[in-house]
């Protein structure tokens, strides 16, 4: 039997590097937080671009610090669920220039999608978006309960990729592309900054550029 081709792959961080689901899971979130008495924080948009990035536990103990631990657990797990649902029929913002992008690095590449969110937050962006058939495979926190370091390895391992770049827009989503092994390009256009010595693009539509210099070295 032959063995599978290598690929080269380009794997994506969501929230911040390719859209902005901030207003939407804000309103989802209000939904059920006004359900209840003891949920006296409501979301915001200040809250949640403080909150993108980090896993469901760091989000609900950030998030919820005022309720006990156990209570905290239960009412983020609603408020992720109906966010998933709610994001599906909704959507958030895309860039500009995304999906264009996208079409034309599917071209040459294997794309995939890492985040630190919740089990089926990223198919609901793929529903809302139409963007199945863009993607290759996905992988979140949510599903595995692996920190991203570990959900890109994993990613690129099953893929079979021979090199890979991961894109994102925060310090943790370089530190963890760092320690996965794999070099990092910079979504300076997203919600965090990063060392200078990375390489940065600050309008997605530079990254098939980007992305040939990092093939070539």
């Amino acid at each position: 039997m032959m063995a599978e081709k290598k690929k080269t792959g380009i794997l994506f961080d969501l929230d911040g590097t390719l859209w902005d689901s901030s207003a939407a899971v804000v309103d989802s979130w209000n939904v059920v937080l006004d359900k209840y008495e003891d949920a006296t924080r409501k979301a915001t948009i200040e809250w949640m671009q403080r909150l993108m990035g980090k896993t469901m536990i760091d989000i609900e103990n950030m998030f919820l610090d005022y309720l006990p631990p156990e209570r905290r657990h239960v009412l983020m797990k609603e408020c992720l669920d109906y966010e998933n649902e709610y994001i599906a029929v909704h959507g958030g913002i895309l860039f500009e220039g995304v999906k264009e992008t996208l079409e034309l690095l599917k071209k040459d590449y294997h794309l995939s999608v890492v985040s630190n969110c919740q089990e089926g937050y990223v198919p609901a962006f793929f529903k809302a978006h139409g963007m199945e058939q863009l993607f290759d495979d996905y992988e979140e926190y949510g599903r595995t309960g692996k920190v991203k370091a570990d959900n890109i390895s994993l990613v690129v391992k099953r893929n079979n990729l021979e090199q890979a770049v991961y894109v994102g827009d925060t310090l943790g989503d370089y530190n963890s592309t760092k320690e996965a092994g794999l070099p990092f390009i910079h979504a300076a256009y997203g919600y965090g900054e990063v060392p200078e010595r990375t390489v940065k693009i600050t309008d997605i539509r530079e990254l098939p550029q980007a992305v040939k210099k990092i093939f070539r070295t």
